[in-house]
């Protein structure tokens, strides 16, 4: 039942590596926009658990002779403390090592429990860590020229071409993740290997022992890990180094295979070896810093312009950071599972209580032993209280930050509304200048055909003068018959009836408003009075007012004046500017 209680801690291992490096195998393809996340969710997860169950032993032994992490206990905390460390990394969008974290962690509890560590193993492993990325980068130069040269000197349709890129993209990907289990899953269960049950399941046309089982379920944690929690970093792998054409991410995800498959094939280092060579070391290969060495050559082909060397920066800090922090949290995790929760870290306990301390112990010279329950106690109070602390302090930054976003969205919104209004006030005051043009245009018609009326009335005035002057001198019947025709001719014109009525037409359509608000002001205005208030409104001479109301200059001031009267205008002021104003 412990067993599975511990195996917690490797499947949560499982999930940070499937979320973290094993996103890593699409990355590039999903970041060129050739292959959609679910698509390349789905082949990693198949391919990732035949690696892992088919041919995840090599690199699993490799780690394990690192420091043999003896106890169910040791191994739950020492899988736990990795899991953290990278799924802390992982909320950062940063792509760093599982196996850099499994690798400090285990170091972490050698250095607690005082066991020995294989230098020469963590020396190959470390050494890998700079190897892989150089190898990525070399295998990726050199397969990115290949292509580029074969792409120019083919004559493949664009169309066609199209449809090879994606197909080579889905057999370099499954392959990646191949090589991706087959390697990366000793980081997962590598330390459970010692407790593993000793089973065999027969399936008939195959078998599965315990240790292949725990890389099975180890394989399912990983699949789990790249559908629920892997976008983040497949985008900032994919886009955020060097943006990547179709045909280099298959370079990427080829040149990520090969590394992890070199170095996870023991019948390709037992080859080598039968050759006279160095074997190649079976250790588990950081697949994130392979892909990251892969883009980095691509881009030193392209030009090293084309790389974002503040991405590479901060990539690289993740990965000094990773080990250190993963040895640091395991040994303080250590320290309060065994002298706080009784746990049991390791079966053979070297360095933590010297040899001749535990000798007087036994003999009775050493009267008190050390209790650590209360000060460990003590010190896991301290450090939750610590915890929610930065935890309370880190959500009040984030409500300030939100508090903040949300009052600059407002004013933003306040800035936009206030240009809206002087938008829609300028619009105001050019629609009112327009109608003003307008309307003092209409005026000025109206003014010129007021003139013309006078103008004509007076001169068919002189006509008619004229023709009653031709009357008192001339006594022929004939003749003096003709004239009085004429002179009543000119008399009725001088009506101008129809002018007359266009005239009043078109005053009233343009001072409908102002009529109505002689109406309500001054209810006991008659329609001459009203008329005579629009003419004076056009600001018409008392000469061109009396022509259009068909009266004498004299009856026409008199009209003024009693309109004044009937408005209540006090005296001294301007009846145009009285009545301009209503």
């Amino acid at each position: 039942m412990f067993l599975l209680l511990a195996l917690t801690s490797g499947l949560f291992l499982g999930w940070s590596l499937g979320a973290n490096d094993a996103a890593n195998v699409f990355g590039s393809a999903v970041g060129s926009r050739m292959l959609s996340f679910r698509k390349a969710a789905w082949i990693a997860s198949v391919f990732v658990v035949l690696g892992a169950v088919v041919q995840g032993r090599g690199a699993s032994d490799t780690l394990s002779s690192l420091s043999r992490v003896d106890a169910l206990g040791g191994a739950f905390m020492v899988s736990l403390c990795a899991a953290f460390t990278v799924f802390m990394m992982t909320r950062k969008g940063l792509p760093v090592s599982t196996g850099q974290a499994i690798v400090g962690a285990i170091m972490g509890w050698a250095v607690f429990t005082g066991n020995r560590a294989d230098y020469t193993v963590l020396f190959k492993i470390v050494a890998t860590w700079i190897t892989g990325p150089i190898l990525g980068m070399v295998f990726s130069a050199a397969l990115f020229l290949l292509m580029r040269w074969w792409l120019r000197r083919s004559s493949v349709h664009v169309i066609y071409l199209d449809s090879l890129i994606r197909m080579a993209l889905i057999l370099a990907g499954a392959f990646g993740a191949y090589s991706l289990g087959a390697n990366n899953i000793a980081n997962v269960m590598g330390v459970f290997i010692p407790s593993a049950p000793q089973l065999v399941l027969h399936f008939g046309l195959f078998t599965i022992d315990g240790v292949q089982l725990l890389f099975l379920l180890g394989g399912l944690a990983i699949a789990t890990g790249i559908f629920t929690y892997s976008r983040k970093v497949m985008s900032t792998v994919g886009e955020g180094i060097l943006s990547l054409t179709p045909e280099a991410a298959i370079v990427v995800v080829l040149s990520q295979a090969l590394v992890l498959f070199v170095f996870s094939s023991s019948s390709l280092s037992t080859l080598i070896s039968s050759m006279g060579l160095p074997p190649i070391p079976l250790v588990p290969v950081s697949s994130t810093q392979v892909v990251i060495g892969s883009v980095v050559g691509i881009g030193l082909v392209k030009g090293a312009r084309e790389i974002k060397p503040k991405i590479l920066g901060g990539i690289a800090l993740g990965w000094v950071m990773t080990p250190l922090l993963a040895g640091l949290i395991t040994w303080f995790l250590l320290f309060f599972a065994q002298n706080v929760f009784n746990i049991t870290v390791t079966l053979h306990k070297v360095g933590r209580v010297s040899e001749p301390v535990v000798d007087a112990v036994a003999s009775g010279k050493v009267q008190h032993a050390v209790n650590m329950v209360l000060p460990g106690l003590l010190l896991l109070a301290g450090l939750v209280i610590a915890a929610l602390t930065a935890y309370l302090w880190q959500q009040q930054r984030k409500r300030l930050k939100a508090e903040n976003d949300l009052l600059n969205e407002q004013n933003q919104y306040f800035e936009a509304q206030k240009s809206l209004n002087k938008l829609e006030v300028h619009s105001i005051q050019l629609e009112n200048k327009i109608l003003n043009s307008r309307l003092e245009t209409k005026r000025q018609e109206l003014i010129n055909l007021a003139l013309s009326i006078e103008d004509q009335r007076s001169f068919l005035e002189k006509v008619n003068a004229l023709v009653a002057g031709l009357q008192e001198k001339n006594q022929q019947p004939g003749l003096v018959a003709d004239l009085k025709a004429l002179s009543v001719l000119v008399s009725q014109r001088m009506t101008f009836s129809r002018d007359m009525e266009a005239f009043n037409g078109q005053v009233e359509q343009i001072h409908k408003d102002f009529h109505s608000k002689l109406d309500a002001l001054f209810p006991g205005l008659t329609d001459q009075e009203k008329k005579l208030a629009t003419l004076l409104r056009l600001n018409l001479s008392t000469k061109e007012i009396a022509a259009l109301l068909n009266i004498s200059p004299k009856s026409a001031e008199t009209a003024r004046y009693r309109l004044r009267k009937r408005l209540n205008i006090p005296t001294g002021e301007n009846l145009y500017q009285f009545i301009n104003n209503l």
